[in-house]
């Protein structure tokens, strides 16, 4: 089986991941690409300051709607590291993105093939295409360190 080099964002959102990690967050990165261009990188920051919708991706959509000056991120790409959430998967939808590219599956937490799937409810406005398993194992392995250490 041949095993693909990870293309630069999925690489820095694994980089933005370890930062959470180190800073005592659930290690989750977001980058946000339009037009071959980042433009946003972001990590779980939910803890300090306290704020329960400080998920990666809402971090990173935020950044990303200040730097292009728009609501709608139409055209975006975003890759993270682990399945968005039903916020996060709501956000997405609500932001227009165009592809997700995500890492490590959350069956348990996970809203795009878990859960809700909110991607595939009819209330859902935009669904973006999506990708699954890039960087899984370094993704997965970078959640089980840090939960096997809190343990």
């Amino acid at each position: 089986m041949k095993t693909w080099p990870l293309p630069p964002p999925m690489q820095t959102a694994l980089e933005a991941a370890r930062r959470a990690s180190d800073a005592g967050e659930v290690p989750v990165g977001v980058v946000i690409v339009k037009d071959g261009k980042v433009v946003a990188v972001a990590a779980n920051a939910t803890r300090s300051p306290p704020d329960p919708t400080g998920h990666a991706e809402m971090r990173a959509i935020r950044l990303a709607s200040q730097a292009l000056g728009d609501d709608r991120l139409t055209g975006c790409d975003m890759y993270v590291t682990l399945e968005p959430c039903v916020m996060c998967a709501g956000a997405i939808s609500h932001a227009r993105i165009a592809r997700l590219y995500y890492g490590a599956s959350d069956p348990k937490g996970g809203g795009v093939e878990h859960g809700a799937r909110v991607f595939e409810q009819e209330q859902c406005m935009h669904a973006p295409e999506v990708y699954t398993g890039m960087g899984e194992a370094d993704a997965a392995q970078l959640l089980r360190d840090f939960f096997k250490a809190r343990r």
